[in-house]
């Protein structure tokens, strides 16, 4: 049994995701970094497993090999996430395949894992990564499928943080706007920073911290923190 607490993060490879390792190993805690292709970590405290998070039991093993890693698993991040804009008619059945296998399907299984895991220790944590544009959403940003999926998040984040909100189990959400992260290719960026009332894009920090912020308030559960720039405020 690990002596360390222990944060499962998915999509950890780049961006928010990379952020988080660091940023967790320096509040202590061994991590578990997945996504679909991760070099291993020269950090003993830090188990990098490779695997799509939408392909079926992968999620199962990323619980199972941070068990047999470290013993336990105290917070979980759902970091890993697709985002297609299209107009709705657009849209493929393709896209739709990527979009809940990634969002949805990935997000359930590891979750259901982790959560059951918790329970035995008496207490975890959830993060789910979400998006301002599911509850607001931006003529300019057709994103009907961010809207299905990540709205799904938002939702199950409320509704599991209230089922186990007696068992010592938090469930929380960050909506972020968009980040400049490797994602968003360097020309679009003055178009992106424009869909924030405070004219610029957010950093990976700005994510980073607001959810090392839930991770250190015990009395917050059921939250889902907007970090857009002002977005879910208005226009």
């Amino acid at each position: 049994m690990s002596t360390h607490k222990v944060a499962v993060i998915t999509g950890a490879s780049q961006g928010i995701g990379a952020g988080l390792v660091a940023a967790y190993r320096k509040l202590g805690y061994a991590v578990v970094a997945n996504s679909r292709s991760i070099a291993p970590s020269d950090d003993p405290l830090v188990r990098t497993i490779a695997g799509d998070i939408a392909a079926p039991s992968v999620g199962g093993r990323v619980i199972e090999q941070a068990l047999e890693a470290y013993g336990r698993v105290d917070t979980l991040i759902n970091n890993a996430g697709v985002f297609v804009s299209k107009p709705f008619t657009d849209y493929t059945d393709e896209d739709y395949e990527l979009v809940t296998g990634v969002n949805l399907r990935g997000f359930f299984e590891i979750s259901r894992r982790a959560v059951d895991v918790m329970l035995s220790q008496g207490g975890g944590h959830v993060v789910n990564i979400t998006t301002t544009l599911a509850e607001y959403a931006d003529s300019r940003v057709p994103s009907a499928l961010a809207a299905l999926t990540k709205g799904g998040l938002n939702s199950v984040t409320r509704s599991l943080a209230i089922e186990y909100a007696s068992r010592g189990i938090r469930v929380n959400a960050v909506a972020p706007g968009v980040i400049r992260t490797p994602m968003h290719p360097a020309e679009t960026h003055d178009l992106l920073a424009g869909l924030h009332p405070m004219g610029r894009m957010g950093e990976i920090s700005d994510i980073v911290d607001a959810i090392v912020y839930l991770e250190t308030a015990p009395f917050v559960t059921g939250e889902i923190l907007h970090v857009d720039g002002g977005q879910s405020a208005g226009h």
